[in-house]
């Protein structure tokens, strides 16, 4: 909403210094700050008020060090991370743009399913919370939404020619949302709808899911999003529910969230740029820059909740936060072309989700074979296999921060590394 304002100050009035507002770098920054603000600041009375109409959590004995410390306090935390994501949103960036729109929906969405499932753990006192079959339900209809935004709109297009030499920009306001035109040596080059994407470590790392039926027929393209949405609906539900899984210990799911949405927010800048990705050779996505903004909130708002989620924990995020922050990463990824990136940035959450499916697989198949069940972890997710070993909380928690940053790192280096 700021943005407009401004604009309208600069055109009408000419005020001086409002021109600041059209950087995204300028925007990104302030939805920093703010989201931290809200989330150090206003965070406290939300916890406070939590406390008061006794919103806690209810622990399960599992044996493990401290755990049982933890009851009581305040859960359903998330509410601060959303907030302080959507109200920098809302402040600094292009309402009218299609992925702004996308990533709001996605945040009240989920924040919306996972907000159910606490409700009905601490109120109505059902320890399942939400039935799996409706958080699942959820998840494929954000998918369904995402994909086929993704597959039909025709403001998502790309640059079907990145890395090319002595490209001029012009801009023409087209639509709303500022389509561009390329010229190259005179040749206009308009960003067309499509189903590609990029892939990690591989020279020529452009990818079009269209390929996987277009040996069909050469008219099977259009029905691309048969397989398109329904891998969408898969990247969202296994990132959503990692995020989940990787929730069990103070910090960890917060801090390590914080990570993957950094390195999203500068690819999503490199992307929007021209200039970067042009030299980069990278896929250029036009109006994708306006993300850098929403995820700088993000990440502004996971640091100011983490400073009341570290150990030890004053409150927790529940599944409004987990499901919540989960979604927006994979969202995120999948609107920037990096999906097939999300195995290595996400990796935390790609190992706490095997080490539940390797768990539970090898259980149930050496009871039908042994007729007793048998574990590869003393305990699932992963950071409980730790916590049995005798390892402290802070410590778990802080080698996974070091595990993400390497992640990260290597994330970054694959814009370069092929």
């Amino acid at each position: 909403m700021l943005y407009y304002l401004f604009e309208y100050l600069r055109e009408e009035f000419n005020m001086p210094g409002a021109n600041v507002f059209q950087y995204i770098s300028f925007r990104a920054a302030m939805a920093v700050i703010t989201s931290l603000f809200i989330s150090m600041v206003f965070g406290r009375s939300l916890i406070e008020l939590l406390h008061k109409k006794q919103v806690g959590e209810s622990i399960r004995d599992l044996g493990l060090q401290g755990q049982l410390e933890k009851k009581g306090t305040p859960t359903m935390g998330g509410i601060i991370i959303i907030g302080s994501i959507l109200i920098p949103v809302l402040l600094f960036t292009k309402l009218n743009n299609i992925y702004i729109i996308l990533m709001i929906f996605t945040t009240l969405w989920m924040g919306m399913i996972g907000f159910l499932d606490d409700y009905i753990k601490v109120f109505k006192k059902n320890k399942k919370g939400l039935r799996g079959i409706f958080k699942v339900i959820g998840q494929v209809t954000l998918g369904v939404v995402v994909g086929s935004v993704m597959f039909f709109h025709p403001d998502i297009a790309i640059n079907e020619n990145p890395g090319t030499s002595n490209i001029e920009q012009t801009i023409k306001t087209e639509t709303p949302t500022m389509r561009y035109v390329l010229k190259e040596g005179g040749v206009s080059v308009q960003p067309v709808q499509s189903t590609q994407t990029t892939i990690p470590f591989v020279k020529n790392n452009v990818f079009d899911y269209a390929m996987l039926i277009s040996w069909i027929s050469p008219l099977a393209n259009k029905w691309a999003w048969l397989v398109y949405i329904p891998i969408v609906i898969l990247i969202i539900t296994a990132v959503s529910n990692g995020a989940n899984l990787t929730d069990g210990i103070d910090g960890l799911a917060t801090g390590t969230s914080a990570i993957m949405g950094a390195t999203l927010g500068i690819f999503a800048w490199l992307s929007g740029n021209i200039i970067f990705s042009n030299y980069l050779n990278i896929m250029y996505i036009p109006n994708v820059g306006e993300l850098t903004i929403f995820m700088s909130a993000f990440v502004g708002a996971t640091i100011g909740f983490l400073w009341y989620n570290t150990y030890p924990a004053q409150v927790f995020m529940g599944d409004t936060g987990s499901l919540t922050i989960g979604a927006i990463i994979a969202v995120f990824a999948i609107l920037i072309r990096k999906e097939l990136l999300i195995p290595i940035l996400c990796g935390i959450f790609l190992m706490e989700s095997l080490s539940v499916i390797l768990q539970v697989s090898y259980f149930k198949h050496t009871k039908r074979k042994y007729g007793e069940g048998r574990r590869i972890f003393l305990m699932s997710p992963l950071h409980h296999h730790y916590q049995k070993l005798g390892y402290a909380e802070p410590k778990i928690v802080l080698r996974f921060f070091i595990i993400g940053i390497l992640l990260a790192v290597i994330s970054i280096v694959t814009l370069k590394l092929r």
